[in-house]
């Protein structure tokens, strides 16, 4: 089944030829497809951060991706082609990231290219992709995307950006925890991001934020840091990625201890693929945590997040089902599964056959808007802007109770919607 969407604008819809109307013959080599105009299967590419400090992620997105391919493939494909994914590392490094599309674009001839999450990798790959005119669908959350700054080939359809994030979530934070706020983000984009959005959407609640720490991403130690957060913060803000995130949570409670301290309102990346029962995070007790889906399975868990969560092995803790000290990055992996279904929802409406085909798919996606909650989008409804290219979802606050992050609030669609600042569908392919 494809995603609902609906509202699409008709001007973009009347350049889509619609489905590719399949025979009855078997594909040679994939029992139960049926023949389309081309037999040859669908090759996708996947950006794949194996190494660097995006490791972590990698490792699960790629676990995510091979799921959600396997529940793809059983149900026939994509226009009655099966569906290979080709994944190469790019060492989350912005360099080897645009050689990696090179490779996949050019070498394996690839249909379509979709996966980074490192904002910095992201912006240095961005551009060989649209000189490479190759379909190119990030599963990332900065802004990159739609501040204009990359090109039409570049879309984000299955993960929102740190600007529609920090706007839903900063009237509950300020409300509800304090308006008085340190940040302490990693230096660079998507680190960049976050100070200067969430900075204005606290100024937008009455607040202000007193003091912002940027943290080199590839710091080890973070001790350093703690003394210049001010005396009088009332909110302590903090999101860190990369390898050393557990030093940082740590060293973070080893420097206020058992005195008073903060309220601490964590984006869930400083503890993506941490186990919250490590040694030393006892701190984090009753400490409250931004997830793009909830790590902890909840009581009111759709069906479809239910089924999602067993077919990518993944527990009620947030665990892998084979280990558990294997933690998830659950708040953004299901950005794999949802953007290859959104490819294929994609490819279905434009009809697609071949690589000539690929202006006709970034069309067809820009002609989508909403996408209903399902066994497709389990994390939940979200709305997309063609113009854009960027995705709108719900966003959850969570609490840690007894060692388990238990969702508090749960924000709208229209929470984190901000105004469009470019509009890709008017510029050259």
């Amino acid at each position: 089944m494809k995603p609902q969407m609906i509202n699409a604008t008709p001007s973009r819809r009347s350049v889509l030829k619609g489905l590719t109307a399949g025979g009855a013959l078997a594909v040679g080599g994939f029992p139960g497809f049926l023949q389309a105009q081309s037999s040859a299967p669908i090759k996708l590419g996947f950006q794949l951060h194996r190494t660097g400090i995006g490791a972590a992620y990698g490792r699960w997105y790629e676990r995510t991706t091979q799921a959600a391919l396997k529940r793809l493939n059983e149900a026939g494909g994509i226009n009655g082609r099966p569906v290979e994914v080709i994944f190469e590392d790019d060492g989350t490094d912005p360099k080897r990231g645009s050689e990696v599309v090179e490779k996949l674009a050019s070498q394996h001839g690839c249909d379509a290219i979709f996966g980074p999450l490192f904002s910095h990798v992201v912006i240095g790959s961005a551009p060989r992709a649209g000189e490479l005119k190759v379909p190119y669908l990030v599963c990332s959350e900065g802004f990159h995307v739609a501040s204009g700054m990359l090109n039409r080939w570049t879309l984000q359809p299955g993960i929102t950006d740190v600007r529609a994030q920090v706007t839903a979530m900063a009237p509950w934070v300020t409300q509800t925890l304090g308006k008085k706020v340190t940040m302490v983000f990693p230096d660079y984009a998507f680190g960049h991001d976050h100070r200067d959005f969430f900075t204005a959407a606290v100024e937008a609640q009455g607040g202000e934020v007193i003091a912002q720490l940027a943290i080199p991403p590839t710091e080890t130690s973070f001790t350093r840091y703690f003394p210049r957060i001010p005396a009088e913060t009332e909110v302590l803000y903090h999101v860190m990625v990369g390898p050393a995130v557990l030093t940082f949570v740590k060293e973070l409670g080893e420097f206020y201890g058992s005195g008073e301290k903060p309220q601490i309102f964590g984006f869930i990346d400083s503890l993506e693929a941490v186990d919250l029962a490590s040694p030393g995070l006892e701190f984090l007790e009753g400490t409250h945590f931004w997830e793009g889906q909830c790590r902890t399975q909840q009581p009111d868990a759709t069906e479809a997040e239910i089924a999602y969560r067993a077919a990518v092995g993944v527990d009620a803790n947030g665990a892998s089902v084979a280990d558990p000290k294997d933690i998830s990055t659950y708040s953004h992996m299901f950005s794999c599964w949802e953007t290859l279904f959104i490819l294929k929802a994609g490819m279905e409406a434009a009809g697609y056959q071949s690589t000539a085909d690929r202006k006709k798919l970034v069309e067809a996606i820009e002609a989508m808007t909403t996408m209903s909650a399902g066994t497709e989008h389990p994390q939940g409804d979200k709305r997309f802007n063609g113009k854009t290219h960027q995705v709108f979802g719900h966003q959850f606050i969570s609490r840690v109770e007894g060692g388990k992050l238990i969702r508090v609030h749960t924000t709208s669609l229209e929470d984190g919607m901000y105004d469009d600042m470019v509009d890709y569908t008017t510029q050259s392919f």
